[in-house]
Formats: C-alpha cells, structure tokens, sequence
C-alpha cells in the first residue's frame, strides 16, 4: 500500500509561513470518515459506543470530533478525567481504565460518574474505603495470562502484563462487588497491541463472551457490555494492509450471536477503547531539513527531534517519511534522519531509502496522529510543537499553540520576576 500524505508540498509552505516547523497536522475528514465507518461496522449492536482513548491524542478539538459520533472517552487519570468533562462528555461517555490508581482519581472518577474500570481486586476495597460506596455500574478487567495466539503467530504475552484479574480473582470480584450493591457488570481486556489482522477483535470477543456468559452464569451478576479495549493497530510500514473494520465488526457479530445469544445474552453492549486505529493515519509531523552530515554515513537533520515524535527513538517504530513535492522520485539515497537532542537514539529513520533531500525540504512523517504529541517532552529544554487541524473545507485551524520559553519556565517559582527574553 503506497503511503499518501494528506497535504502537498505547496500546503505545507503555505502552514509554515505562520507555524514555523515543526508542527503537526491532522486531517479531519480522514478522521470523521473513519469514525462513521467504526459506527457503521458496529451498528448491529444497539448499545456499540467506542470509548476514544484520549492518551493517544488529549487535544479537545479532536475529543469533539469524536463526541459528534456519539462516541466516549477512555480516560486513565485526573487530567484526562477534566479535559473529558471539559469537552462536555457526561459520566456515561467516559470509562476509567487505570492502573495503580490514586485515591483522589477514583473519586473524581466517581464524582463525574464515569464507568469504573478496575483492575485488580484489591480494588475493590480500595475504591469502597475512597468514596464509601461501590457504584451500581461497575467495570472489572481480565487478563487470562499465557500468550495471546493467531493464524498469523503469537501476537503478545498477557501473563507478562501488570494489568487485569485472572479468572479466578474475577469470579469472586463478581460476587463480592454484588454483594456490595453493584448491578451492572462489564468486563474489559486489552490482549495484544497494534495488531494489523482483522482476527484479533474477533478472537478476543470470542474468548471474552465464553467467559462473561460463565461469569453470568456462576455468580448471577448481570453483565451490561464487553469492552474490547484497543489494539486494533495501523500500517506503519507501505508492505502492510490495513484492517477492514468492516470485516472486524462482523467477525465480531458472528461470535456474538454464536456464543450470547444462545446464553440469553442478547442485550449486552459492545464497547470500544481505540485509539491509534481512530486517529493515528489522519496525523502527520511536519519538519523542515536545515542540516546536512557526510560522514561515516549520510545525515539528514530536521528541525524535529524525538521530544516531538519518540516512538522512533525508544521503541525502534517504523514511521514511513515521505519528501513532499519529491513523491515520485527515485528513493535512490539512504540517510539517517536525525534530530538535535544529546541522545544518539534520536533519529526518524536509520539507513532509510528516500529521494535525495535539499536543504528547506519539507519532511511529511505519517502515521503520527496517535501516540505521537501526547508522548512529547521537554529534554534538552526542547519545546513543543503546534497542532494545526485540516478542516474538510481545507482550511486551516491552530487547535494547540506551540510552547514558548516562558511555558518552559512556568513551573519554576524562581522565576517570577525574570523576564523571558527572546
């Protein structure tokens, strides 16, 4: 599959000339076609809601582009919990899935009277001691260990995650959070990451349904809806196909008629937790090369650096480049594209086949509308970016400003009488 930027050389001189470089970009009609293709592929569900992770892109512009979609937020701390509520989602939109939670975010959780998801079972007791009462809607989530298996080979390792109840511990979690007053159950698991196979929903759904159809069974408790969490990934690399999600929420459907509604479970609710698949194609880091290196091998610098995209740089990610206004040259040069922190991890690209590249090119970095700005930091006192939002009229909107010195220096209470020069 060829890799197509969403905006021409031409588009990006034109952002330029008001958001220097870097900047990130994102394409809302990418972004609300694909999100009413994710409603359409569940709409056999009466209850389907996808709970839009917010970890993967906290920006309320694009928070609202979801919210007209009728869709949530998945939140997993205080912050989160407030840029939800700021953005106008009422309790029932936002699910709370967090780990090693704090006792003020559990109550805040329940102030706003999100979907509590817990994680371990000693939660439970934690969450009653914190807000003095277990809430008649509650959320546990499982992790049934071992590996996680497909067609395609092994996928992740559960029983290596710190996340989740065994099936045991979810048994009696069940039973004591009944008793305790809860009345609406959920269960929620998150078993491989950025999958591209249109199996993992299907798979995992399969094995959450035989367990909530047991759990039902065993312990009486009412279970409202199966939260399929995320992992329904992306093609990074131009070799890979993308999920069909289309097919995904039919391999879904096939499962939920096959195993619940034999079991008398027809009315439960499928939710969602995607991130990356619902925002991660319609994002693009913009960067400018300003510099040039001929030594052992060929450097390419831009004015972006790892602050700015660090999945590149801690993970090894592959995040496809292409040099806009040169799509149909040759990629006849192989450079390391590089960024200015003190960290030789910082580099796009290593030994990357690419057109040869002038200085003032414009770099398009795909693939960078989830996990992307929200994984930004300040190292080397770098500041970050702009977020600009291409609007489906082609205009161009500014939906976060780009740090400046003083941002850098908020924080610091000796800086109070200081003047930031520039």
């Amino acid at each position: 599959m060829k890799k197509i930027p969403f905006i021409t050389r031409e588009q990006a001189e034109e952002m330029a000339k008001t958001y220097p470089t870097p900047f990130y970009v994102y394409d809302e009609k990418g972004m609300r076609e694909n999100a009413a293709a994710v409603k359409e592929a569940f709409a056999w569900n009466r209850g389907f809601r996808e709970y839009f992770a917010v970890k993967a892109n906290p920006n309320p512009y694009i928070l609202k582009i979801m919210k007209d979609y009728d869709f949530g937020c998945d939140c997993s701390s205080y912050t989160e919990l407030m840029l939800a509520k700021s953005c106008g989602f009422d309790g029932e939109h936002i699910m709370f899935s967090s780990n090693d939670t704090p006792a003020e975010e559990f109550a805040y959780a329940a102030e706003l009277g999100t979907v509590i998801n817990l994680d371990d079972f000693t939660h439970i007791d934690f969450l009653e001691k914190t807000i003095g009462y277990i809430p008649e809607t509650i959320s546990c989530r499982f992790n049934p260990g071992g590996i996680f298996e497909m067609s395609n080979g092994i996928m992740d390792n559960p029983g290596d995650a710190k996340y989740g109840m065994t099936k045991e511990q979810i048994l009696e979690a069940f039973r004591v959070l009944k008793a305790k007053g809860a009345k609406e159950f959920g269960v929620h698991a998150f078993l491989a990451s950025n999958t591209v196979t249109n199996e993992y929903y299907p798979k995992l759904a399969r094995q959450l349904f035989e367990l909530v159809a047991e759990l039902q069974e065993k312990t009486g408790c009412h279970v409202a809806f199966v939260n399929l969490s995320g992992g329904v990934g992306i093609p990074y690399t131009p070799d890979q196909e993308p999920n069909d999600i289309r097919a995904i929420g039919e391999g879904v459907r096939e499962a939920f008629e096959e195993i619940l509604v034999p079991a008398g479970m027809g009315d439960v609710k499928i939710f969602a937790e995607m991130g990356r698949f619902m925002a991660g194609p319609y994002g693009g880091l913009v960067t400018k090369a300003i510099h040039e290196k001929h030594t052992y091998k060929e450097y390419i610098g831009v004015d972006a650096c790892a602050a700015n995209l660090m999945r590149p740089a801690i993970y090894g990610a592959y995040h496809h480049i292409t040099v806009l206004g040169k799509e149909d040259m040759p990629c006849d040069h192989i450079y390391d594209v590089t960024g200015s922190l003190c960290e030789n991890c910082d580099k796009f690209a290593v030994d990357r086949k690419l057109p040869e590249i002038a200085m003032g090119d414009y770099l398009f970095i795909h693939d960078a509308g989830a996990h992307g700005f929200s994984m930004g930091y300040n190292y080397n006192g770098k500041l970050r970016s702009a977020e600009l939002l291409l609007q489906e009229d082609g205009s161009v909107k500014m939906i976060r400003r780009a740090e400046r010195p003083e941002d850098y220096f908020a924080t610091f209470d000796c800086f109070d009488d200081i003047k930031i020069e520039r």
